[in-house]
């Protein structure tokens, strides 16, 4: 991918000569000269349209495979026992397939309460085994290995970069009773929709702060009728706060649903609202 880093050198030296010229001559500018200049822009641009184009392709492919790296098993290891590194992969179908199959080496060997954590842990977030403290990415002295058979009943993923094939990590954690996936910016609807596998033990669920889940999403967490507590606050693809919060409420009827903002200022009324204090207009 040398291409578009010459490409931007390239581009920015071109550029800054040209904008270095313009300056230069910023004294002696004419109506002429500045439809003159405009010309050149756009010729700049016309001729390096295919350039930036795949530049930019290039740039959000490199972004999504470094969200699918992060979400890839976090022990991976070959038929003789060696630990993998990325730089074993050479086509995505072959990794693809090669993530699957160490995947279920790993919850053969380590069960899924190792891998659940250690997944976390890899992605900067905390977990807690029974009876047991917090475990933190920088706490020292911890070893997970040997909590094999103790099972995860809390997860704070805040901020995480977990996604769909990610979330396969947490699933089979059947005691798993809090879950905070705050601010996690890959979580969308669809991950939701899986979290259906979790309904016999999950009482608490935090998504507050996720910028791609909608009211579709929300939708598919009716199946966890065993929530006690779930916060939804500051969604900003929601179209309709305080109206999912209510219908929300409906569909989970012993749970406690945070976001109450939203429905108080649903139910006020133009008279009612409290003042901007932020503007200062208002005093």
């Amino acid at each position: 991918m040398a291409a578009p880093r010459a490409f931007l050198h390239l581009g920015a030296r071109e550029w800054h000569g040209r904008a270095r010229g313009t300056h230069s001559m910023s004294g002696l500018a004419t109506p002429d000269s500045n439809r003159e200049k405009k010309r050149t822009l756009l010729q700049f641009l016309s001729d390096h349209f295919h350039d930036v184009q795949t530049l930019r392709e290039y740039l959000l492919q490199k972004q999504i495979s470094k969200v699918s790296m992060e979400n890839r098993p976090s022990v991976l290891e070959d038929s003789q026992g060696q630990f993998l590194g990325s730089h074993h992969f050479t086509a995505w179908p072959a990794l693809i397939s090669f993530i699957l199959r160490s995947y279920r080496k790993i919850q053969e060997r380590y069960g899924p309460y190792i891998t659940g954590a250690q997944f976390i842990l890899k992605q900067g977030g905390a977990v807690k085994f029974q009876g047991r403290d917090w475990i933190r990415p920088n706490d020292r002295g911890h070893s997970i290995a040997e909590l094999q058979k103790v099972p995860v009943e809390a997860v704070d993923a805040s901020g995480c970069a977990i996604n769909y094939q990610g979330l396969s990590n947490l699933l089979p954690l059947k005691e798993l009773q809090f879950l905070s996936l705050q601010r996690c910016p890959n979580l969308d609807d669809w991950c939701l929709s899986r979290l259906y596998l979790l309904a016999g033990s999950l009482q608490e669920l935090s998504l507050a702060g996720c910028p791609r889940i909608s009211e579709r999403g929300l939708a598919c967490l009716h199946h966890l009728q065993n929530l006690r507590r779930l916060d939804i606050s500051d969604l900003p693809a929601v179209s309709h706060p305080g109206l999912t919060q209510i219908l929300v409420e409906e569909m989970l009827p012993h749970c406690e649903v945070l976001g109450v903002d939203w429905a108080k200022s649903l139910k006020l009324g133009p008279d009612d609202q409290p003042p901007d204090t932020s503007s200062p207009l208002s005093s």
